[in-house]
């Protein structure tokens, strides 16, 4: 028996005089490849004039694009969305005999098709260490690609701390490194970047994450949120053949969640970069 769940997220910006409201892309619908069934998603904006006309990304993302012909006092965007909390497996998939053990190597099809997601920022001296580091750790290793991923998931967890922040943008690698914590945003866009170096294909990917609490607690591990919750939460995603994505979550361990991410989102606004 499943659970669903309602959703209603409400942006609200209030002005003390008429303002000109430019063109707005407005990206809170979740993906069509979203694993958790959407039951139903509604977008409703204010002010009632205004054009909506919905796009689809080169990545395959809902787009909003809003356009308002006059000037308001005030701008609100709502979404409401019915989801089926299925439960998932995240480790429900199959690997490919050739990417089985890391490291692994693309054919060349896959490679041509992944080249936008093996792109790498300028080597920098904290990242190239970091780096170097986990070579040492893996490469000429006996290593399944999965307990390589976990591994390299703990070690960016171990050394970022996670916080809330609030100001605009995703930290380079670099910077997340050098202060030693970050957002969920830095983290994963962190983790992108060393798994690409390591010459896996990755992406960031965000969306809405809505965490449930369990009813009992676990035997073993975690048992996860203390209360019902709910927020914009950003990951990881590598690309393993035979598998296809499979989500990465950094800040994992920090809220007792598995580090494999991919049954806690409704994945949206997923992009090459940030």
């Amino acid at each position: 028996m499943t659970i669903k769940v309602a959703l209603h997220h409400r942006t609200h910006y209030a002005f003390d005089r008429p303002i000109g409201l430019s063109p707005h892309e407005v990206r809170l619908r979740p993906a069509s490849h979203c694993r958790t069934p959407i039951e139903s998603y509604s977008l409703k904006v204010k002010p009632a004039k205004h054009f909506l006309n919905w796009q689809q990304d080169p990545y395959g993302n809902w787009v909003a694009r809003l356009v308002f012909p006059e000037k308001a006092r005030e701008l609100e965007i709502t979404v409401d969305l019915v989801a089926d909390m299925t439960v998932i497996n995240p480790f429900d998939f199959f690997v490919d005999a050739s990417a089985e053990r890391f490291p692994f190597a693309y054919t060349s099809e896959n490679a041509r098709e992944l080249a936008p997601y093996l792109e790498l920022v300028p080597e920098t001296p904290r990242l190239k260490a970091w780096v170097q580091k986990a070579r040492e750790r893996f490469l000429g290793k006996s290593i399944t690609t999965i307990d390589f991923l976990v591994a390299v998931n703990h070690m960016v967890r171990g050394d970022v701390d996670y916080l809330i922040r609030m100001e605009q943008g995703i930290l380079t690698p670099e910077q997340t490194l050098e202060q030693g914590k970050g957002s969920c945003r830095d983290s994963a866009w962190l983790l992108v970047q060393i798994l690409r170096y390591m010459g896996v294909a990755a992406r960031f990917a965000s969306g809405y994450l809505i965490q449930l609490k369990a009813d009992v607690k676990a035997l073993d591990g975690p048992s996860g949120a203390e209360k019902d919750f709910t927020d914009l939460h950003a990951w990881c995603e590598a690309y393993l053949p035979g598998a296809g994505w499979i989500g990465l979550d950094a800040d994992s361990l920090a809220n007792g969640r598995a580090p494999l991410a991919n049954w806690l989102m409704l994945s949206g606004m997923l992009r090459r970069s940030p």
